[in-house]
Protein backbone atom coordinates (compact mmCIF):
# COMPACT_ATOMS: atom_id res chain seq x y z
CA UNK A 1 0.00 0.00 0.00
CA UNK A 2 1.53 3.49 -0.65
CA UNK A 3 1.30 6.84 1.20
CA UNK A 4 -2.81 6.93 2.19
CA UNK A 5 -2.51 10.66 2.99
CA UNK A 6 -2.41 12.95 -0.76
CA UNK A 7 -2.52 16.60 -1.18
CA UNK A 8 -5.22 17.35 0.92
CA UNK A 9 -5.94 14.87 3.74
CA UNK A 10 -7.16 11.08 3.08
CA UNK A 11 -9.72 10.72 0.01
CA UNK A 12 -11.54 8.08 -1.88
CA UNK A 13 -15.16 6.64 -2.85
CA UNK A 14 -17.16 6.43 0.50
CA UNK A 15 -18.13 2.68 1.86
CA UNK A 16 -14.72 1.75 -0.77
CA UNK A 17 -11.29 3.30 -0.40
CA UNK A 18 -12.52 5.10 2.64
CA UNK A 19 -13.72 2.83 4.75
CA UNK A 20 -15.40 2.90 8.24
CA UNK A 21 -12.76 1.35 9.69
CA UNK A 22 -10.23 3.36 7.80
CA UNK A 23 -11.88 6.18 9.09
CA UNK A 24 -11.62 4.84 12.80
CA UNK A 25 -7.71 3.56 12.64
CA UNK A 26 -7.03 7.05 11.12
CA UNK A 27 -8.60 9.06 14.34
CA UNK A 28 -7.01 6.99 16.62
CA UNK A 29 -3.53 6.80 15.05
CA UNK A 30 -3.74 11.04 15.28
CA UNK A 31 -4.38 11.20 19.12
CA UNK A 32 -0.65 10.46 20.15
CA UNK A 33 0.44 12.53 17.24
CA UNK A 34 -1.68 15.70 17.83
CA UNK A 35 -1.84 15.51 21.10
CA UNK A 36 0.71 13.58 23.03
CA UNK A 37 1.17 15.35 26.10
CA UNK A 38 -3.05 15.51 26.42
CA UNK A 39 -2.90 11.50 25.86
CA UNK A 40 -0.19 10.95 27.95
CA UNK A 41 -1.47 13.29 31.09
CA UNK A 42 -4.30 10.97 32.47
CA UNK A 43 -7.90 11.70 32.98
CA UNK A 44 -8.05 15.68 34.24
CA UNK A 45 -5.83 16.11 31.12
CA UNK A 46 -7.87 14.25 28.32
CA UNK A 47 -7.17 15.91 24.51
CA UNK A 48 -10.01 17.95 22.79
CA UNK A 49 -10.72 17.48 19.11
CA UNK A 50 -13.17 19.40 17.02
CA UNK A 51 -14.97 17.63 14.19
CA UNK A 52 -16.73 18.70 11.48
CA UNK A 53 -18.26 17.70 7.92
CA UNK A 54 -20.08 18.93 4.33
CA UNK A 55 -23.55 17.94 3.24
CA UNK A 56 -22.30 14.03 1.77
CA UNK A 57 -24.53 11.22 2.91
CA UNK A 58 -21.65 9.16 3.84
CA UNK A 59 -20.29 12.05 6.21
CA UNK A 60 -23.21 10.45 8.79
CA UNK A 61 -21.10 7.38 9.21
CA UNK A 62 -17.44 8.28 8.91
CA UNK A 63 -18.65 11.03 11.33
CA UNK A 64 -20.06 7.90 13.91
CA UNK A 65 -16.41 6.05 12.89
CA UNK A 66 -14.27 9.10 13.64
CA UNK A 67 -15.67 10.29 16.45
CA UNK A 68 -15.54 6.20 17.87
CA UNK A 69 -11.85 5.60 17.44
CA UNK A 70 -11.41 9.36 19.23
CA UNK A 71 -13.78 8.74 22.19
CA UNK A 72 -12.25 4.99 22.74
CA UNK A 73 -8.67 7.08 22.92
CA UNK A 74 -9.99 9.15 25.62
CA UNK A 75 -10.54 12.30 23.41
CA UNK A 76 -13.17 14.92 24.04
CA UNK A 77 -15.22 15.76 20.94
CA UNK A 78 -17.08 18.74 19.94
CA UNK A 79 -19.61 17.68 17.17
CA UNK A 80 -20.09 21.00 15.05
CA UNK A 81 -22.02 18.92 12.22
CA UNK A 82 -22.60 20.71 8.77
CA UNK A 83 -19.72 23.26 8.58
CA UNK A 84 -17.00 25.27 5.82
CA UNK A 85 -13.89 23.58 6.31
CA UNK A 86 -11.99 26.74 7.25
CA UNK A 87 -14.97 27.11 9.90
CA UNK A 88 -13.36 23.68 11.61
CA UNK A 89 -9.91 25.24 11.00
CA UNK A 90 -11.02 28.72 12.91
CA UNK A 91 -13.14 27.11 16.36
CA UNK A 92 -9.49 24.98 16.30
CA UNK A 93 -8.01 27.63 17.77
CA UNK A 94 -11.05 29.71 18.92
CA UNK A 95 -12.13 26.77 21.02
CA UNK A 96 -8.71 25.89 22.10
CA UNK A 97 -8.83 21.88 20.57
CA UNK A 98 -5.93 20.03 19.99
CA UNK A 99 -6.48 19.19 17.15
CA UNK A 100 -9.77 19.31 14.39
CA UNK A 101 -11.10 16.89 11.38
CA UNK A 102 -12.80 17.89 8.71
CA UNK A 103 -14.76 14.98 6.58
CA UNK A 104 -14.99 16.64 2.97
CA UNK A 105 -14.26 15.87 -0.63
CA UNK A 106 -13.86 19.31 -1.23
CA UNK A 107 -15.49 20.01 -4.99
CA UNK A 108 -15.15 16.59 -5.99
CA UNK A 109 -18.86 14.51 -6.65
CA UNK A 110 -20.87 13.00 -3.44
CA UNK A 111 -20.05 9.81 -3.81
CA UNK A 112 -16.40 10.32 -2.88
CA UNK A 113 -15.18 11.87 1.20
CA UNK A 114 -12.46 12.61 2.59
CA UNK A 115 -10.42 13.26 6.25
CA UNK A 116 -8.19 15.74 7.02
CA UNK A 117 -6.70 17.17 10.25
CA UNK A 118 -5.77 20.25 11.80
CA UNK A 119 -3.17 20.84 14.08
CA UNK A 120 -3.64 23.30 17.09
CA UNK A 121 -4.49 26.38 16.19
CA UNK A 122 -6.35 25.42 12.58
CA UNK A 123 -3.23 24.70 10.86
CA UNK A 124 -2.89 22.42 8.19
CA UNK A 125 -1.00 19.23 8.70
CA UNK A 126 2.77 19.42 7.27
CA UNK A 127 4.03 16.32 5.17
CA UNK A 128 5.62 15.06 8.18
CA UNK A 129 2.75 15.02 10.46
CA UNK A 130 1.16 13.22 8.54
CA UNK A 131 3.62 10.42 7.50
CA UNK A 132 3.91 9.85 11.52
CA UNK A 133 -0.18 9.34 11.98
CA UNK A 134 0.43 6.85 8.93
CA UNK A 135 3.52 4.92 10.55
CA UNK A 136 1.39 4.75 13.76
CA UNK A 137 -1.87 3.37 12.32
CA UNK A 138 0.64 0.75 10.29
CA UNK A 139 2.29 0.02 13.52
CA UNK A 140 -0.93 -0.87 14.95
CA UNK A 141 -2.08 -3.44 12.63
CA UNK A 142 -5.74 -1.91 12.22
CA UNK A 143 -5.79 -0.66 15.56
CA UNK A 144 -6.24 -1.74 19.41
CA UNK A 145 -8.33 1.99 19.67
CA UNK A 146 -6.91 2.91 22.55
CA UNK A 147 -3.71 4.91 23.19
CA UNK A 148 -3.39 3.23 26.74
CA UNK A 149 -2.89 0.19 27.91
CA UNK A 150 -4.67 0.69 31.37
CA UNK A 151 -8.35 2.41 30.62
CA UNK A 152 -8.71 3.42 33.82
CA UNK A 153 -5.74 5.68 33.61
CA UNK A 154 -7.18 7.59 30.63
CA UNK A 155 -10.81 6.88 30.34
CA UNK A 156 -13.18 7.46 27.42
CA UNK A 157 -13.98 10.66 26.13
CA UNK A 158 -16.96 12.44 25.99
CA UNK A 159 -18.78 13.61 23.05
CA UNK A 160 -20.84 16.84 22.66
CA UNK A 161 -22.71 18.47 19.91
CA UNK A 162 -21.29 22.45 19.82
CA UNK A 163 -23.30 23.39 16.76
CA UNK A 164 -23.64 26.30 18.26
CA UNK A 165 -20.47 27.16 17.60
CA UNK A 166 -21.35 28.06 13.96
CA UNK A 167 -22.13 31.79 15.55
CA UNK A 168 -19.11 32.29 16.96
CA UNK A 169 -17.69 31.10 13.37
CA UNK A 170 -20.00 33.43 11.60
CA UNK A 171 -19.38 36.76 14.28
CA UNK A 172 -15.41 36.28 13.63
CA UNK A 173 -16.20 36.59 9.52
CA UNK A 174 -18.51 39.62 10.09
CA UNK A 175 -15.90 41.45 12.60
CA UNK A 176 -12.89 40.99 9.83
CA UNK A 177 -14.77 43.17 7.53
CA UNK A 178 -13.20 47.00 7.76
CA UNK A 179 -15.77 49.70 9.50
CA UNK A 180 -17.80 52.22 7.26
CA UNK A 181 -19.44 55.06 8.77
CA UNK A 182 -23.23 54.82 8.78
CA UNK A 183 -23.96 51.48 6.63
CA UNK A 184 -22.71 47.95 6.56
CA UNK A 185 -19.88 46.94 4.27
CA UNK A 186 -22.03 45.45 1.95
CA UNK A 187 -24.79 48.07 1.46
CA UNK A 188 -26.62 48.53 -1.64
CA UNK A 189 -25.48 45.03 -3.51
CA UNK A 190 -28.12 42.41 -4.64
CA UNK A 191 -25.89 39.60 -4.37
CA UNK A 192 -26.61 35.59 -5.84
CA UNK A 193 -24.81 33.22 -4.01
CA UNK A 194 -24.43 29.90 -4.99
CA UNK A 195 -23.90 26.87 -2.28
CA UNK A 196 -23.15 24.34 -4.34
CA UNK A 197 -25.80 22.54 -1.83
CA UNK A 198 -22.55 22.04 0.32
CA UNK A 199 -21.17 23.22 3.85
CA UNK A 200 -21.73 26.91 3.28
CA UNK A 201 -25.64 26.72 2.88
CA UNK A 202 -26.43 28.07 5.46
CA UNK A 203 -23.75 30.84 7.07
CA UNK A 204 -22.84 31.73 3.53
CA UNK A 205 -26.65 33.78 2.75
CA UNK A 206 -26.18 34.78 6.69
CA UNK A 207 -23.06 36.15 6.64
CA UNK A 208 -23.94 37.81 3.56
CA UNK A 209 -27.14 39.58 4.93
CA UNK A 210 -25.78 40.50 8.10
CA UNK A 211 -22.75 42.41 6.67
CA UNK A 212 -25.59 44.06 4.21
CA UNK A 213 -26.48 42.50 0.98
CA UNK A 214 -29.46 41.64 -0.09
CA UNK A 215 -28.84 38.23 -0.82
CA UNK A 216 -30.26 35.22 -3.37
CA UNK A 217 -29.19 31.97 -2.27
CA UNK A 218 -28.83 29.18 -4.79
CA UNK A 219 -27.32 25.66 -3.94
CA UNK A 220 -28.38 26.10 -1.11
CA UNK A 221 -30.74 23.16 -0.36
CA UNK A 222 -28.43 20.03 -0.03
CA UNK A 223 -30.18 16.15 0.43
CA UNK A 224 -26.79 14.22 1.05
CA UNK A 225 -26.50 13.56 -3.05
CA UNK A 226 -26.55 16.58 -5.33
CA UNK A 227 -23.44 18.42 -3.25
CA UNK A 228 -21.52 19.77 -6.14
CA UNK A 229 -24.05 18.72 -8.49
CA UNK A 230 -23.94 21.13 -11.51
CA UNK A 231 -23.72 23.63 -8.94
CA UNK A 232 -21.19 25.60 -6.96
CA UNK A 233 -17.53 26.82 -7.93
CA UNK A 234 -17.14 24.19 -10.46
CA UNK A 235 -20.37 24.96 -12.47
CA UNK A 236 -20.41 28.99 -12.62
CA UNK A 237 -22.51 28.90 -15.71
CA UNK A 238 -25.26 28.24 -13.28
CA UNK A 239 -24.13 31.33 -11.06
CA UNK A 240 -23.95 33.53 -14.06
CA UNK A 241 -27.54 32.75 -15.25
CA UNK A 242 -29.09 33.21 -11.80
CA UNK A 243 -27.14 36.97 -11.70
CA UNK A 244 -28.69 38.05 -14.95
CA UNK A 245 -32.30 36.66 -14.53
CA UNK A 246 -32.17 38.40 -10.88
CA UNK A 247 -30.54 41.42 -12.15
CA UNK A 248 -27.68 41.37 -9.36
CA UNK A 249 -24.69 43.31 -9.02
CA UNK A 250 -22.44 39.78 -8.44
CA UNK A 251 -22.88 36.45 -7.39
CA UNK A 252 -20.58 34.09 -5.63
CA UNK A 253 -19.97 30.69 -5.71
CA UNK A 254 -18.22 28.19 -3.02
CA UNK A 255 -17.45 24.94 -3.35
CA UNK A 256 -18.79 21.35 -0.96
CA UNK A 257 -16.75 22.59 1.68
CA UNK A 258 -16.19 26.02 0.91
CA UNK A 259 -12.45 26.52 1.40
CA UNK A 260 -12.78 28.62 -2.01
CA UNK A 261 -15.05 31.27 -4.12
CA UNK A 262 -15.54 32.34 -7.51
CA UNK A 263 -17.37 35.29 -8.46
CA UNK A 264 -19.16 36.82 -11.62
CA UNK A 265 -20.33 40.23 -12.24
CA UNK A 266 -23.00 41.96 -13.16
CA UNK A 267 -23.42 40.37 -16.98
CA UNK A 268 -22.74 37.26 -15.47
CA UNK A 269 -18.68 37.15 -16.62
CA UNK A 270 -16.79 35.40 -14.58
CA UNK A 271 -13.72 36.34 -11.90
CA UNK A 272 -11.38 33.92 -11.04
CA UNK A 273 -9.14 33.33 -8.00
CA UNK A 274 -6.04 35.64 -9.85
CA UNK A 275 -8.74 38.75 -10.62
CA UNK A 276 -9.76 38.48 -7.12
CA UNK A 277 -6.41 38.39 -5.79
CA UNK A 278 -6.00 41.45 -7.73
CA UNK A 279 -8.73 43.35 -6.14
CA UNK A 280 -7.87 42.60 -2.49
CA UNK A 281 -4.28 43.06 -3.14
CA UNK A 282 -4.70 46.23 -4.36
CA UNK A 283 -7.35 47.35 -1.80
CA UNK A 284 -4.50 46.59 0.87
CA UNK A 285 -1.50 48.51 -0.90
CA UNK A 286 -3.87 50.83 -1.03
CA UNK A 287 -4.68 50.81 2.97
CA UNK A 288 -1.11 50.49 3.48
CA UNK A 289 -2.10 47.15 4.96
CA UNK A 290 -0.15 44.63 2.55
CA UNK A 291 2.65 43.57 4.14
CA UNK A 292 5.68 43.67 2.08
CA UNK A 293 3.59 44.93 -0.64
CA UNK A 294 3.73 41.12 -1.55
CA UNK A 295 1.35 38.61 -2.80
CA UNK A 296 2.19 34.77 -3.07
CA UNK A 297 0.45 32.61 -5.64
CA UNK A 298 1.28 29.38 -7.55
CA UNK A 299 2.98 28.45 -10.37
CA UNK A 300 -0.90 28.54 -12.27
CA UNK A 301 -1.55 31.94 -11.80
CA UNK A 302 -1.99 34.01 -15.20
CA UNK A 303 0.67 36.22 -17.03
CA UNK A 304 -1.53 38.76 -16.99
CA UNK A 305 -1.91 39.00 -12.87
CA UNK A 306 1.69 39.05 -12.86
CA UNK A 307 2.00 41.96 -15.73
CA UNK A 308 -1.26 43.97 -13.26
CA UNK A 309 0.67 43.75 -9.74
CA UNK A 310 3.99 44.45 -11.45
CA UNK A 311 2.48 47.79 -12.61
CA UNK A 312 0.67 48.45 -9.09
CA UNK A 313 4.33 47.99 -7.53
CA UNK A 314 3.13 44.64 -5.61
CA UNK A 315 5.88 41.47 -5.96
CA UNK A 316 4.95 38.25 -6.78
CA UNK A 317 6.19 35.46 -5.02
CA UNK A 318 5.37 31.98 -6.84
CA UNK A 319 5.00 28.16 -4.99
CA UNK A 320 3.87 25.13 -6.40
CA UNK A 321 0.53 24.18 -6.50
CA UNK A 322 -1.37 23.61 -3.66
CA UNK A 323 -2.12 25.76 -1.06
CA UNK A 324 -0.56 24.45 1.76
CA UNK A 325 2.44 25.39 -0.30
CA UNK A 326 1.01 29.23 -0.31
CA UNK A 327 0.41 29.16 3.03
CA UNK A 328 3.84 27.83 4.39
CA UNK A 329 5.50 30.92 2.22
CA UNK A 330 3.28 33.35 3.80
CA UNK A 331 4.46 32.10 6.89
CA UNK A 332 7.90 32.04 6.44
CA UNK A 333 8.14 35.79 4.67
CA UNK A 334 5.25 37.35 7.03
CA UNK A 335 2.82 37.94 3.81
CA UNK A 336 -0.64 38.52 4.50
CA UNK A 337 -2.31 37.65 1.47
CA UNK A 338 -1.81 34.90 -0.88
CA UNK A 339 -4.17 31.97 -3.04
CA UNK A 340 -4.79 30.16 -5.87
CA UNK A 341 -6.52 30.63 -9.71
CA UNK A 342 -8.95 28.17 -8.01
CA UNK A 343 -10.39 30.51 -5.64
CA UNK A 344 -8.03 28.93 -2.76
CA UNK A 345 -7.51 32.91 -1.25
CA UNK A 346 -5.19 33.07 2.18
CA UNK A 347 -5.82 36.40 4.31
CA UNK A 348 -3.49 35.70 6.93
CA UNK A 349 -4.49 37.58 9.45
CA UNK A 350 -8.20 36.38 9.22
CA UNK A 351 -7.63 32.84 8.95
CA UNK A 352 -4.68 29.94 8.64
CA UNK A 353 -6.37 28.55 5.40
CA UNK A 354 -8.56 29.72 2.23
CA UNK A 355 -12.26 30.46 3.37
CA UNK A 356 -14.81 30.98 0.46
CA UNK A 357 -17.29 32.96 2.54
CA UNK A 358 -14.40 35.26 3.98
CA UNK A 359 -13.13 36.03 0.54
CA UNK A 360 -16.43 37.05 -0.70
CA UNK A 361 -17.12 39.30 1.85
CA UNK A 362 -14.22 40.63 1.50
CA UNK A 363 -14.18 41.13 -2.31
CA UNK A 364 -17.33 43.03 -2.15
CA UNK A 365 -16.34 45.27 0.98
CA UNK A 366 -13.53 46.36 -1.50
CA UNK A 367 -15.68 46.71 -4.34
CA UNK A 368 -18.40 48.50 -2.65
CA UNK A 369 -15.35 50.40 -0.80
CA UNK A 370 -13.70 51.54 -3.98
CA UNK A 371 -17.36 52.70 -5.53
CA UNK A 372 -17.06 50.72 -8.62
CA UNK A 373 -18.87 47.43 -10.77
CA UNK A 374 -17.54 44.09 -9.96
CA UNK A 375 -17.01 43.83 -13.92
CA UNK A 376 -14.36 47.37 -13.33
CA UNK A 377 -13.07 45.22 -11.00
CA UNK A 378 -12.52 42.33 -12.77
CA UNK A 379 -10.66 44.26 -15.73
CA UNK A 380 -8.04 45.04 -12.73
CA UNK A 381 -5.89 42.43 -14.59
CA UNK A 382 -5.90 41.56 -18.25
CA UNK A 383 -6.21 37.23 -18.51
CA UNK A 384 -4.11 35.61 -21.29
CA UNK A 385 -5.83 32.75 -22.86
CA UNK A 386 -4.90 29.58 -20.64
CA UNK A 387 -5.84 26.23 -21.43
CA UNK A 388 -6.19 23.25 -18.83
CA UNK A 389 -6.56 19.55 -20.25
CA UNK A 390 -7.28 16.79 -18.02
CA UNK A 391 -5.87 14.02 -19.10
CA UNK A 392 -6.87 10.50 -17.54
CA UNK A 393 -5.03 6.99 -18.00
CA UNK A 394 -7.32 3.99 -19.65
CA UNK A 395 -5.77 1.75 -16.74
CA UNK A 396 -6.52 4.06 -13.87
CA UNK A 397 -3.58 2.23 -12.27
CA UNK A 398 -2.04 4.05 -9.47
CA UNK A 399 1.29 4.34 -10.66
CA UNK A 400 0.60 5.38 -14.53
CA UNK A 401 0.83 9.22 -13.72
CA UNK A 402 4.37 8.79 -12.04
CA UNK A 403 5.15 6.64 -14.83
CA UNK A 404 4.04 9.10 -17.49
CA UNK A 405 5.48 11.71 -15.90
CA UNK A 406 9.06 10.08 -16.28
CA UNK A 407 8.70 9.43 -20.17
CA UNK A 408 11.50 11.10 -22.09
CA UNK A 409 9.23 11.18 -25.03
CA UNK A 410 6.50 13.03 -23.08
CA UNK A 411 9.71 15.62 -21.39
CA UNK A 412 10.72 16.43 -25.25
CA UNK A 413 7.21 17.62 -26.33
CA UNK A 414 6.79 19.64 -23.06
CA UNK A 415 10.17 20.94 -24.20
CA UNK A 416 9.82 21.60 -27.46
CA UNK A 417 6.38 23.12 -26.68
CA UNK A 418 8.25 25.53 -24.41
CA UNK A 419 10.87 26.89 -26.89
CA UNK A 420 8.00 27.40 -29.29
CA UNK A 421 5.97 29.93 -27.20
CA UNK A 422 9.39 31.50 -25.56
CA UNK A 423 8.62 34.38 -23.20
CA UNK A 424 5.09 34.59 -24.82
CA UNK A 425 3.43 31.80 -22.71
CA UNK A 426 4.31 29.05 -20.62
CA UNK A 427 3.72 25.17 -20.11
CA UNK A 428 2.96 23.57 -16.75
CA UNK A 429 2.50 19.41 -16.78
CA UNK A 430 1.63 17.70 -12.87
CA UNK A 431 -0.20 15.22 -12.09
CA UNK A 432 -3.21 15.67 -9.63
CA UNK A 433 -3.57 14.96 -5.73
CA UNK A 434 -6.63 14.62 -5.83
CA UNK A 435 -7.70 12.74 -8.96
CA UNK A 436 -6.38 10.03 -11.34
CA UNK A 437 -5.43 12.31 -14.04
CA UNK A 438 -2.22 14.66 -15.38
CA UNK A 439 -3.28 18.31 -15.75
CA UNK A 440 -1.98 20.16 -19.13
CA UNK A 441 -2.25 23.99 -18.84
CA UNK A 442 -0.54 25.62 -21.83
CA UNK A 443 -0.66 29.73 -21.41
CA UNK A 444 -0.30 31.81 -24.31
CA UNK A 445 -0.95 35.85 -25.67
CA UNK A 446 -3.24 34.32 -28.46
CA UNK A 447 -5.97 31.71 -27.64
CA UNK A 448 -5.72 28.99 -31.05
CA UNK A 449 -2.18 28.89 -30.01
CA UNK A 450 -2.67 27.42 -26.47
CA UNK A 451 -5.35 25.25 -27.68
CA UNK A 452 -3.31 23.91 -30.03
CA UNK A 453 -0.41 23.63 -28.42
CA UNK A 454 -2.58 22.47 -25.20
CA UNK A 455 -4.53 19.72 -27.51
CA UNK A 456 -0.61 18.22 -28.96
CA UNK A 457 0.74 17.72 -25.03
CA UNK A 458 -2.06 16.15 -24.05
CA UNK A 459 -1.83 13.40 -27.05
CA UNK A 460 1.69 13.43 -26.03
CA UNK A 461 0.39 12.84 -22.18
CA UNK A 462 -2.55 10.22 -23.69
CA UNK A 463 0.47 8.54 -25.54
CA UNK A 464 2.66 8.03 -21.99
CA UNK A 465 -0.08 6.64 -20.05
CA UNK A 466 -1.49 4.08 -22.24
Amino acid sequence: MGRIFGTDGVRGVAGAELTAQLAMDLAVAAVPVLAPAAAASGHLGRPVAVIGRDSRASGDFLEAAVVAGLASSGVDVLRLGVIPTPGVAYLTGALNADFGVVLSASHNPAADNGIKFFGRSGVKLPDETEDAIEATMRAAAGGAGRIADDPSVLGFGRVTDAYSAHETYLDHLLATLPETAGQPPLHGLRVVVDCAHGAAYSIGPRALRRAGAEVIAIGAAPDGLNINAGVGSTHLETLAAAVVEHRADAGLAFDGDADRCLAVDGDGQPLDGDQILAVLASQLKRSDQLAGDTVVVTVMSNLGFHDAMRESGIRVIETPVGDKHVYAAMQHGGYVLGGEQSGHIIQMGHATTGDGVLTGLHLLAAVNAMGIPVSAAGKMMARYPQVLINVRGDSGRPGDKDRAMADPALDEAVNVARAALGAAGRVLLRPSGTEPVIRVMVEARQSDLAEQTAERLAAAVRLALS
